[in-house]
């Protein structure tokens, strides 16, 4: 094992360990078996290490959703991963409250790389015509809530209940979605425009030039 790794297994265990959820470097050092100034050369100082151990939680949580499975229904896809975020923080509340709760001065890109994989679903949502709003907006909210709901859970168990994160999730998703389109319906032109976005975003038609493309996308924001 790589001094990098087994300086990110100590801090790990630690925080996992910790009443207050923070680490000292020296007792890292010392369950790590290295020096400072060896932690101090991999990761530059405390909120280095914290980025890289709140940037590696990430790639567990990426890992995680990869396997999670694709079927022919979005939404259904979307409450499949609003759940399995609930259950990935309920199994590593230490790690997640590193990862979500902001901290000054952190250049983690944990929460933008999350918002891109939510993003990614609620565009084939879109592509359903099931969205209500752009697919930023609605990332953003979904993500807001999912992880409010979970650091409550953490922070409080005796006040915000095992039913909280499908209490907020049903709330949330009720005000972005929208019933699935009946085949004889003729959908408004703001809803068919992010549709056509979210299609295009989806699945290059390979036939525009890319300043035609650009053209297109710019008229339908402007529908939508």
């Amino acid at each position: 094992m790589d001094q990098r790794t087994a300086i990110l297994d100590a801090a790990e265990r630690l925080l996992a360990a910790s009443e207050d959820h923070d680490v000292a470097t020296r007792a890292v050092c010392e369950a790590a078996g290295v020096t400072q100034p060896v932690l101090y050369r991999q990761f530059g100082d405390k909120k280095g290490l914290l980025d890289a151990l709140a940037d590696r939680g990430f790639e567990r949580y990426a890992h995680r959703k990869a396997g999670l499975p694709v079927t022919d229904d979005p939404v259904a896809d979307l409450l499949s991963g609003w759940d399995d975020h609930t259950r990935f923080a309920a199994a590593n509340p230490a790690l997640y409250q590193l990862m979500f709760v902001p901290r000054p001065r952190s250049r983690s890109v944990a929460r933008q790389r999350v918002l891109d994989l939510l993003a990614a679903t609620l565009t084939r949502v879109a592509a359903a015509g099931r969205l209500t709003v752009e697919v930023d907006h609605a990332a953003q909210v979904v993500l807001s809530a999912n992880v409010g709901a979970a650091l409550n859970r953490i922070a409080q168990p005796e006040v915000f209940g095992e039913d909280l994160s499908h209490r907020v999730r049903d709330a949330v998703f009720g005000s972005l979605l929208r019933d699935a389109p009946r085949r004889e319906g003729r959908p408004g032109l703001p809803s068919a425009a992010r549709r056509l976005r979210a299609q295009l975003d989806l699945t290059d038609p390979g036939t525009l030039e890319p300043e035609e493309t650009a053209l297109l996308r710019r008229w339908l924001e402007r529908l939508s």
